[in-house]
């Protein structure tokens, strides 16, 4: 449990967005194990941890400081040993806590801690990892998925139709025994997913079994990625709803544009990202990317050096700087809102909709020793003007979520050259983190997160179809 501790926190101190004191971590850890057994009292004296049952103090520890020179997570192993007495300490005195077992204590732990620091950190105990780790061993190219199965042998655990898995004949629960000759172990499911990966038209031979008979089968590695772009031209309007981020999503894009482009230009475009929940930041960027020329897509801040970082636009614009309408609601989140945030702040397109979700933090994943994992926020997302997405979300240029008399006036407003939005979008990129509740309250009422409604097609069409109108509204 000690090393556990000291992984984690090690983790916390070094790279979460906030630095805190390791006193103020270690409160926190333990007063999580008041969910197990209510009985248990802690609290913080002059630097010193107390444990306290209700007829006697069960242990006393002093908390380590943060170090006056050198890395904050030096201070992570005494504040580990720490911890783990007193848990030790818990343990012994509570039927409750022992009931529960070391991994409901290290979770109780972490829940409570990560309660005080932000929605998205979290422990994940070793059990969730396995399967989290299993979900992200998703082989496009082969067109299954590795998980352990009974045993802990390495199997299929599922099957996209139509892939060369498929075609080759494997089924569910086929085990999995190598990959090129090299034996597979259910303790390291990312080591046999990266053996399983390679270039596109390369050959792998798997070495199955499937009940007493083991085989061979050869498979060619293809891209068979989800098909998260879908597209339809009407009345000269190119409408495109992405409904997440593969890793194919920007080349799938740009087949989409260079072919709807290529004889008739349309009149405008209408990318729709009402209810996408996001996916790869990189996927993210490429997307804005087709739709702007050089520039600042989006960047990311945080405590640790390795956290600040700029993602530019190679360009160039593939919709060739036609009208472009951004259709975003309340489910709008993560990676659509960093396309939706870049497309606005660079004036390149018109947001409608209402305001996003607001998950603009990204987590590390730290490996913890127990074979958990630890997801710890380290960076927060900036848009292209400096205003952070978490909490804020993204605000439409043309709100829809007022109701229809609502959005007549907006559209009345634009025609007479007055943007309806301009004064609390232009307030909304003055914010810097941390924005304080009461803004993000203030900024988010003028336009409530709703879900997408039809309304949003027909004030796109309506914008797209009034050329000063959108110029108004794209004004940045």
């Amino acid at each position: 449990m000690q090393a556990v501790l000291a992984t984690a926190l090690g983790a916390v101190l070094e790279r979460h967005l906030d630095l805190v004191a390791p006193a103020q971590l270690g409160l926190w850890t333990m007063r999580g194990l008041a969910v197990l057994e209510p009985a248990l009292q802690t609290e913080l004296q002059s630097n010193t941890l107390l444990l306290s049952a209700p007829d006697r103090l069960l242990s006393a520890r002093p908390m380590p400081s943060l170090p006056a020179n050198g890395p904050p997570e030096a201070a992570a192993p005494a504040l580990a040993a720490a911890l783990a007495a007193m848990f030790d300490a818990a343990w012994r005195a509570s039927p409750a806590i022992r009931e529960a077992g070391p991994e409901r204590m290290l979770r109780s732990g972490f829940e409570e801690l990560f309660n005080h620091l932000d929605p998205y950190s979290r422990y994940m105990t070793p059990q969730e990892a396995t399967a989290a780790r299993a979900r992200r061993v998703g082989q496009t190219g082969l067109g299954l998925r590795l998980a352990t199965g009974p045993g802990a042998a390495v199997v299929i655990a599922s099957l996209t139709p139509d892939s060369p898995a498929a075609e080759a004949g494997l089924r569910l629960g086929d085990r999995v025994l190598a990959v090129d000759g090299t034996p597979l172990s259910s303790r390291d499911l990312a080591a046999a997913a990266a053996l399983l990966e390679g270039p596109i038209g390369t050959e792998v031979a798997l070495r199955i079994q499937r009940g007493r008979r083991r085989f061979n089968a050869y498979l060619l590695r293809s891209t068979v990625p989800p098909e998260t772009v879908h597209a339809r031209r009407q009345e000269e309007i190119l409408w495109l709803r992405l409904d997440g981020f593969s890793n194919a999503t920007d080349t799938r894009l740009a087949e989409v544009l260079q072919d709807s482009f290529q004889d008739t230009v349309p009149r405008g475009v209408v990318l729709d990202l009402r209810g996408n929940r996001g996916g790869l930041l990189g996927q993210a960027v490429a997307v804005a990317s087709a739709f702007l020329a050089d520039g600042v897509v989006t960047r990311t801040s945080g405590r640790h050096p390795d956290a600040a970082r700029t993602y530019i636009s190679a360009g160039p614009d593939l919709a060739r700087g036609v009208p472009l309408v951004v259709l975003v609601d309340g489910r709008t989140a993560s990676a659509a809102e960093i396309v939706a945030a870049a497309l606005s702040d660079r004036g390149r397109g018109v947001i409608v909709g209402s305001a996003t979700t607001g998950k603009g933090l990204i987590q590390a994943v730290v490996p913890l020793p127990n074979g958990g994992e630890l997801l710890v926020t380290w960076s927060r997302v900036l848009a292209p003007r400096g205003w952070p997405i978490q909490g804020l979300g993204v605000l439409p240029a043309v709100c829809t979520s007022l109701g229809a008399e609502a959005v007549a006036a907006a559209l009345a407003q634009l025609r007479r050259g007055e943007a309806p939005m301009g004064r609390v979008l232009a307030r909304l990129r003055t914010a810097r983190a941390p924005v304080p509740g009461s803004e993000v309250t203030a900024l988010r009422s003028a336009c409530p997160p709703a879900e997408g409604r039809p309304a949003d097609l027909a004030v796109a069409q309506t914008l797209i179809e009034q050329a000063a109108a959108y110029d108004t509204a794209a004004r940045p």
